[in-house]
């Protein structure tokens, strides 16, 4: 089971559908699809890849299409061993755009008995000390300022408690007024857990109706909702505008293994044909931890511009 970008990123958070035949109405829906967005890539598809060639993984990416970068983690620490400003230089050389970078909003800690992804040689990656949003909030602003990115993103912040739900939404909130500040908007990524309850609420609603609509925006990792039993669409529907960013990923039958957008289970059509509702102006392709990366997002683009459109 593919557990391991979701234990690696919720231990953060603990201290820290397949393609259908055209015909009819589904074709009607399918012509009503176009976004006019280009395709992204979230970069943690190619954690503890890319930092063995940033610029030689970079290139290859921009090859198959994809046309916006969201930065992530990087064992080299900061933007994959650079400053903001010679990433931003690289991205753009390549005719791509780096749109969006993920924070995480707590120290990182890997709970009692976890143990770190392997990465390419088996081993257990080492990284860096990660910079959070708790602690090092107008650092990761202004980084993210000097880079010239539209979006910072909280990757993932404690919701296990009622406490740590508090401390999320006082970090959130900050955080939003930052980066309002520096011309940035900021917004919170979630996985499934934040639609469990925990005594009694749901964390993911008190992050909507606790933190400020307009400096606070979401960026539904589509997947994740669905695994947390939400209708993406319904939530557009009920927040319309609050998701400018989507991440874009497939999953199984069984909810458990993720997939190459289109391989799976997730009914992507009436997803974007909710675009517009959803305030949709960003989306990234993402896999986590794929056992590889080059096939996965080779597939998933062309699911999006052959079949999706879009």
């Amino acid at each position: 089971m593919n557990y391991n970008r979701r234990k690696f990123i919720q231990s953060a958070g603990a201290m820290a559908l397949g393609s259908l035949a055209l015909s009819g109405n589904a074709a009607t829906l399918l012509s009503n699809i176009k976004t006019d967005h280009p395709v992204g890539l979230q970069l943690f598809t190619f954690f503890g890849i890319i930092d063995e060639d940033v610029k030689g993984t970079l290139t290859k990416i921009a090859a198959l299409g994809y046309k916006e970068m969201e930065s992530a983690f990087s064992k080299k620490g900061g933007y994959y061993g650079m400053s903001p400003k010679e990433f931003k230089a690289l991205v753009n050389d390549l005719g791509m755009a780096w749109t969006s970078h993920h924070v995480l909003g707590a120290p990182f800690k890997l709970p009692a008995g976890a143990k770190m992804p392997a990465g390419a040689d088996g081993k257990p990656m080492v990284i860096p000390p990660m910079k959070n949003l708790r602690d090092d909030m107008q650092q990761l602003v202004d980084d993210a300022a000097e880079g010239g990115v539209k979006y910072l993103v909280c990757a993932n912040s404690p919701t296990g408690t009622l406490d740590e739900i508090k401390s999320t939404i006082e970090v959130l909130n900050k955080t939003g007024e930052a980066a309002k500040k520096v011309g940035i908007q900021f917004a919170y990524h979630n996985h499934d857990m934040e639609f469990h309850q925990v005594e009694g609420k749901v964390p993911y609603d008190l992050l909507l109706s606790e933190t400020d609509p307009h400096n606070v925006k979401m960026e539904l990792d589509l997947a994740w909702a669905v695994k947390g039993g939400k209708d993406p669409v319904a939530m557009f529907k009920k927040h319309p505008g609050r998701f400018p960013l989507w991440h874009v990923k497939d999953l199984d039958a069984s909810r458990e293994n993720i997939l190459p957008v289109g391989s799976g289970t997730i009914n992507f059509k009436p997803i974007f044909a909710a675009a517009a509702s959803a305030g949709m102006q960003h989306f990234f392709v993402e896999h986590d931890m794929p056992k590889d990366p080059w096939t996965s997002i080779t597939s998933s683009i062309g699911y999006l511009k052959n079949t999706l459109k879009v």
